[in-house]
């Protein structure tokens, strides 16, 4: 046993090196160290050690690189969608598995490093404790800082400053890559661009604003049909001259009774495919058309101030969520309601799609449609409220 005090004062404690505190910590936790040994003696570099050495830094410099690597791609590779057949589709389609790749590859060699750092350089010990409770007192911190300094020493990390290097590099990067997926969140909502297809960029607006008589960019109101989704697919990505994927919708097209999801079809993009496919991924552009049969069209409450928006039996619903924009795509014809499969969200479809069941808190948006000269639907103007979930600024 130790010559050390077992209750000694601050005091005693300052005066006493580090070992004097490590041998102290173990005897005051009850802790018999039976067996410690060195992995490599202190003063002697051999060839083996020098292996060990590089392939730790190896793994820790691998890590770190590929995190780095992650870095890079997250920020500067092109990762705005691409069709197939677009320029720069393949580049777009490795954007996520490059991330993923990086970001693997990179904690797992840094695991690699780290076990290989264990089993190289840590020193070998077998030791015993007697558990027991109880809060920490000021030895217990005293001991267990000098504990890990002499962890540190023994580790000879403090000494191998390639190694330490690049572990300290791979665990910085890594926790750079974690965070800077959060950058994506951080944007401002209302920053206007292009009013295209799938809308502005911001909140207020869809593909169907093109159609409205107010639209944020002060041009006219455009010709927008609700569109049907063919599914036209082309393997070799090339798709015939004036070939689209959205078809018009006749207004005899749909049966009583049934529901089809429609999309944003401007006369403008008549057979123009590519922008069909944006319309389509438009991610608040879907709309639920539903053509009611004549006994449940007559018991239609409709909303106020928007008792127009109907032409006949057929009626437009946003197919967006209120809650957190899942798609509300199923529809149970007896009872007629919309379900949202997310969070079973319920809203009834004969009483302007309004919510009564579930966490969604607002009815659908209504979007207004009408009829034009050939008999095919069209969008009469935009959606009044804001389509999917609620947020602070929203006018309704």
């Amino acid at each position: 046993m130790s010559e050390t005090p077992k209750n000694p004062s601050p005091a005693d404690l300052d005066r006493m090196s580090d070992a004097e505190l490590v041998r102290l910590g173990t005897e005051l936790d009850e802790v018999d160290v039976r067996f410690r040994e060195n992995r490599w003696p202190d003063g002697v570099s051999s060839r083996s050690e020098k292996r060990a050495a590089r392939v730790v830094t190896i793994w820790f410099a691998l890590s770190a690189v590929l995190a780095l690597a992650f870095a890079v791609i997250y920020i500067a590779w092109p990762w705005e969608y691409r069709g197939q057949g677009e320029d720069g589709y393949w580049l777009y389609m490795v954007y996520t598995p490059l991330l993923g790749l990086t970001i693997g590859l990179s904690i797992l060699f840094l695991g690699f490093g780290a076990v290989q750092f264990t089993k190289k350089f840590i020193p070998e010990e077998i030791s015993v404790q007697t558990r027991h409770d109880g809060p920490s007192e000021e030895i217990d911190r005293r001991t267990i800082v000098a504990g890990l300094n002499d962890s540190w020493k023994t580790s000879t990390l403090g000494r191998r400053k390639v190694m330490g290097g690049f572990l300290g590099a791979s665990v910085a990067l890594i926790g750079l890559s974690a965070i800077l997926p959060l950058g994506g969140m951080i944007k401002n909502p209302w920053r206007r661009g292009e009013l295209t297809i799938a809308g502005d960029g911001t909140l207020h607006t869809t593909g169907w604003t093109l159609a409205s008589d107010t639209r944020p960019d002060g041009l006219p109101a455009e010709k927008v049909y609700l569109g049907r989704d063919t599914g036209k697919v082309y393997p070799d990505g090339h798709p015939p001259a004036g070939e689209g994927r959205l078809e018009r919708i006749h207004v005899e097209d749909l049966s009583a009774g049934g529901l089809e999801s429609v999309f944003p079809l401007p006369a403008s993009a008549l057979g123009d495919f590519e922008e069909h496919m944006h319309s389509i991924h438009g991610v608040r552009n879907s709309v639920m058309l539903i053509r009611f049969r004549p006994a449940d069209s007559a018991r239609v409450i409709k909303r106020k101030g928007q008792e127009n928006f109907n032409y006949g039996d057929l009626y437009a619903y946003s197919k967006i969520c209120t809650h957190l924009a899942c798609p509300t795509s199923l529809y149970e014809q007896q009872t007629h309601r919309f379900l949202c499969p997310c969070h079973q969200s319920q809203f009834d479809a004969l009483e302007y799609a309004k919510p009564i069941f579930g966490p969604a808190a607002r009815a659908l948006p209504q979007l207004p449609i009408a009829v034009d000269d050939e008999g095919y639907l069209v969008a009469n103007g935009d959606f009044i409220e804001p389509v999917g979930p609620a947020f602070w600024e929203r006018r309704s």
